[in-house]
């Protein structure tokens, strides 16, 4: 999305009326127009912004509550800054907020080892489930049941919910590998 500077869009404008043939008494107007635009300042701040649906916006002006700056870019020079805190002051890392109760290393470590305990059980049922679920599908050829060797639309329904189970089964165990992972 290119975005013009008031000058620019302003002499656009005056282009467009002088080759429709527009009289002077509606060029009067614009000329105000372009002097206003003259005095604003022409390194402009343009900012990228993500509103609270993720839809990407590009404004010189403060935008709705709940949106977060992404970038912005000044002037004509089109250098960008990575956004910064909206208040002017210095940004700081924490993982926790300040007066938030610490724990101790023994304390988290116990409830690692738990938190490693469960997700490990969690695993090899899903493992488990993930097995019984191939084997019914049967590379998805399983055996059609008495009803559905009539009826080819519910020996597909089957064969998709199968599929399905056996997708659902091994996302899972992914999930569960990657946390397990993630403990230290």
């Amino acid at each position: 999305m290119h975005i013009l500077s008031p000058i620019a869009a302003a002499k656009r404008v005056l282009r467009a009326m002088h080759r429709a043939g527009t009289g002077r008494r509606a060029r009067a107007p614009m000329l105000f127009v372009v002097l206003a635009a003259a005095a604003s300042p022409a390194g402009a701040e343009i900012c990228k912004y993500a509103d609270t649906d993720g839809n990407v916006h590009y404004s010189n002006v403060a935008p709705e509550k709940g949106w977060k700056r992404l970038g912005c870019t000044l002037g004509d020079d089109g250098t960008v800054r990575r956004a910064g805190p909206a208040n002017g002051g210095t940004a700081r890392s924490t993982s926790s907020p300040a007066g938030f109760p610490r724990v101790d290393t023994e304390t988290q470590r116990g409830r690692d080892d738990v938190r490693r305990k469960v997700l490990t059980e969690e695993l090899a049922t899903e493992e488990k489930l993930l097995v019984e679920a191939r084997r019914d599908y049967a590379d998805g050829a399983p055996a059609p049941l008495p009803e559905e060797k009539a009826d080819a639309d519910k020996y597909r329904t089957r064969i998709g919910k199968l599929r399905q189970t056996v997708n659902v089964h091994e996302q899972n165990v992914l999930a569960l590998k990657k946390e397990i992972g993630t403990i230290k």
